[in-house]
């Protein structure tokens, strides 16, 4: 289920610099104008020697902050970006990392739990059974159903297609505009090359992980429970992305202030 980066432009590098080194130029012959005459019995003169002008230093790259790992100090927040622009390609290893920490980081098996004990509440999985013994069969395949669906759509797929597993924040503009976008991340994606396209590793891989779960809920194997399957694990991560999208404003605007005002 599923990190703004301000960095200087080389366009900006570049003028900064160019007005460095126009002031420095200004400022020589003044400095040349103003330096101590030495005045020998002769009556030459000669003008003291001046200090080369101190090196200029090249404006150093502003550091991309860093998300936060955890929206509400709980839910998992390891795969967001501040921005796409400027960040390098995920290796396997990384894509691969990304989902195990999705996996098994604890608050997953507390939504595993809250998902069992909805499920047991409408009975949507009657062959477990209720009771304890259900609840425990359901919990068991809530946990299997997260890690086999990070692993396909966050892992697998995204380094066989070579897609960016990463939401990657608009930052700006109207909430209209921003909550559009977040909710559309679940169908348009990053690629490793940094273009654009369509999400196959969420659909197509919580398709695969849906199949596989086939093999243990045996009573919901057609085709319109399998289809419900899926749109709640889209749904899932689209609710994840609205979330990732807006949680630094909310705690900006709000935990801040509540901070403040704690202040004597």
């Amino acid at each position: 289920m599923a990190f703004s980066k301000n960095l200087l432009p080389p366009t900006v590098l570049l003028a900064l610099l160019v007005c460095s080194s126009l002031a420095v130029a200004q400022q020589a012959p003044s400095d040349l104008a103003s330096a101590p005459v030495n005045s020998d019995p002769g009556g030459s003169s000669a003008v003291a020697p001046i200090d080369p002008a101190p090196a200029i230093a090249e404006p150093a790259a502003i550091t991309p902050g860093t998300p936060d790992k955890r929206i509400f100090g709980v839910l998992p927040n390891y795969r967001t970006a501040e921005s796409s622009q400027g960040v390098e390609p995920l290796t396997a290893k990384q894509k691969f990392t990304i989902a195990f920490k999705d996996s098994f980081d604890w608050p997953s098996y507390i939504l595993a739990g809250g998902l069992a004990g909805l499920s047991q509440l409408v009975d949507s999985e009657p062959e477990f059974g209720q009771g304890m013994q259900g609840f425990a069969k359901r919990y068991a395949g809530g946990v299997a159903d997260q890690i086999i669906g990070n692993m396909m759509s966050e892992a697998i797929f995204p380094v066989w297609l070579h897609e960016d597993p990463r939401y990657f924040r608009k930052n700006t503009g109207s909430i209209k505009s921003r909550l559009g976008y977040a909710a559309s991340r679940v169908f348009v994606t990053r690629t490793d090359s940094g273009g654009t396209r369509f999400n196959f590793s969420e659909v197509v891989g919580n398709s695969a992980a849906v199949a596989i779960s086939d093999l243990y809920y045996t009573d919901n194997r057609n085709w319109s429970d399998n289809v419900t399957k899926l749109a709640t694990n889209v749904s899932i991560d689209l609710f994840s992305d609205i979330l990732k999208e807006f949680w630094p404003d909310f705690k900006r605007k709000f935990l801040k202030r509540h901070s403040d005002s704690d202040l004597p």
